[in-house]
């Protein structure tokens, strides 16, 4: 049992921390700095999963077609950290373009969401889930627009998984169907694995124990982008 400050919390529920990713132009200490400093970045839970993530006024239907998103991103649009104006004359409303592939020794991919945050007029925080792009044959409940679960095929006394659900890689161009173009915004993309073991699992098996039930026994992992800003000029 640890405890931080008042609070005390169970050796099980810690979790190691994840990764950085940046996208940098160059393989060097100025390069990458520069990324940061643009905040072209995203962060994993663990999984090293390519996620790509960009907004503009421009992108269709057709430009989740091109297996280069980064090349269609950046010249329609502005990469996660950017940031959003005025819209051009005739457009209403922004659309993003975002793309993830798979951990190639990890778990297939669930979903992508976009997460919209947003101040009222009396400057309480807001925040919507979409969920843009998803994996197998699966349709939002027609009432509660929300998506069906994946699926789960860990096998938990082995430690192991199959990916026989969820797919390897997903991209989708989506639109904002709720823009207020006088409104502030900020927009980041989150993509889902399917369900796998969790370090639990693993320690269960190699040291033959059977954990209490309270014991999460499986996660998902995720990845999710620095914010794309809309500001109203």
């Amino acid at each position: 049992m640890a405890k931080v400050g008042d609070l005390e919390y169970a050796g099980y529920s810690m979790v190691s921390s994840g990764w950085a990713a940046v996208w940098a132009n160059e393989n060097t200490r100025e390069s990458i700095f520069d990324a940061m400093k643009r905040r072209e970045t995203y962060a994993t839970t663990g999984s090293r999963m390519i996620v790509r993530f960009f907004g503009g006024w421009e992108f269709d239907s057709k430009d989740a077609n091109n297996r280069l998103p980064a090349r269609i991103g950046y010249s329609k649009g502005v990469p996660m950290g950017g940031n959003l104006s005025k819209a051009p004359k005739g457009k209403k409303s922004p659309t993003f373009l975002v793309a993830a592939l798979k951990d190639p020794i990890g778990g297939n991919l669930d979903r992508i969401q976009v997460i919209k945050g947003w101040m009222d007029a009396k400057d309480k925080l807001h925040e919507k889930v979409y969920d843009v792009a998803w994996s197998d044959d699966r349709k939002p409940d027609a009432k509660t627009g929300k998506l069906p679960s994946v699926g789960n095929t860990v096998d938990v006394a082995n430690a192991t998984w199959t990916n026989t659900i969820g797919a390897t890689e997903l991209i989708t161009v989506w639109e904002d169907p709720d823009f207020d173009a006088k409104q502030s915004a900020f927009y980041y993309a989150r993509v889902i694995e399917i369900p796998t073991p969790r370090w639990t699992a693993f320690d269960a098996k190699y040291f033959k124990v059977n954990m209490p039930k309270e014991v999460p026994m499986t996660t998902t992992e995720r990845a999710y982008t620095s914010p794309i800003w809309y500001t109203p000029k």
